[in-house]
């Protein structure tokens, strides 16, 4: 354990103490689990397990193969980092070959977005706004938070610790498997409308209408729930016209002097004229 580890656990054991957790009373407590619980994940092992899920949701949906658009979204996604919390992690972005429509980032800095999301998008500062709203999933460690409450606290929260502790390949693994099945559940509701937020805010400090996310969040909320497309999305995040009701007064009170920079609708068109071309003649 490092010393700022041990340091927080005698911390710990020094509050029990003192709100009168002796004897029979300190021992009803797994004092190795809480001490596991309150180890911070380092930035490298944040990285580490980032790869294995990512891996594993690769595995699910694969790259589209259109070289000329993935750099295009790493490109914008690259510059959006530069502006957020933390621009030195080694940030990777794609697009998936899916008809679903979704997006989403994992621990580390991978962040995905589905082709069926990018095809409802009309300008660039949509995109951004969506890629903001992910990087700003990685940068709060929403993905780690939610490993440590809810239904998976009980094992997410256990190995997270032990892996934090002892930076074992056995532990590693655990973590990579409950860590895949946040994305199955979803993170929590407030993060996802503190995203909603900070994506605004890092998209505008990009240089793009911070409303991008918003005109995203109005197409979404088109769509019948019902719908295959939309399916695990809507299982996973707020209702569309919730977070539409959360970000719009937020919005009109903070950013709303940015409303004019660019929404770059023509570059983002042309793009995606060429990638449908290139998609079907490639076939994928």
């Amino acid at each position: 354990m490092s010393k700022r580890g041990y340091r927080n656990a005698m911390l710990l054991m020094g509050a029990l103490l003192s709100v009168g957790f002796t004897g029979a009373g300190l021992a009803q407590f797994d004092i190795g689990k809480l001490v596991k619980a309150i180890v911070p994940v380092s930035d490298e092992a944040e990285i580490d397990i980032g790869k294995g899920i990512a891996g594993n949701l690769l595995g699910v949906a694969a790259p589209v193969n259109d070289p000329a658009l993935q750099a295009y979204v790493n490109k914008i996604g690259r510059w959006l980092s530069l502006q957020s919390d933390k621009p030195d992690m080694p940030w990777r972005f794609a697009v998936l070959d899916t008809d679903s429509v979704n997006a989403f980032a994992v621990p580390g800095g991978y962040v995905f977005v589905t082709r069926g999301l990018l095809l409802l998008m009309r300008d660039e500062s949509e995109l951004a706004g969506v890629l903001a709203h992910e990087i700003s999933h990685v940068t709060e460690r929403h993905a780690l938070k939610t490993m440590r409450k809810g239904e998976l606290a009980a094992l997410g929260g256990d190995v997270l610790g032990a892996y934090a502790a002892s930076q074992g390949a056995g532990e590693l693994n655990q973590v990579i498997n409950v860590g895949t099945e946040v994305y199955a559940r979803g993170l929590d509701k407030k993060d996802e409308f503190a995203a909603d937020y900070y994506g605004a805010v890092i998209a505008a400090r990009g240089g793009y209408d911070p409303y991008g996310l918003l005109a995203v969040l109005q197409t979404l909320s088109s769509i019948n729930p019902q719908d295959d497309a939309v399916a695990l999305m809507f299982k996973t995040h707020p209702d569309p016209s919730t977070r539409i009701e959360r970000l719009l007064p937020v919005l009109e009170s903070q950013l709303d002097q940015y409303a004019d920079q660019p929404n770059n609708a023509d570059r983002f068109a042309e793009i995606m004229r060429a990638h449908v071309r290139h998609y079907g003649q490639t076939g994928k």
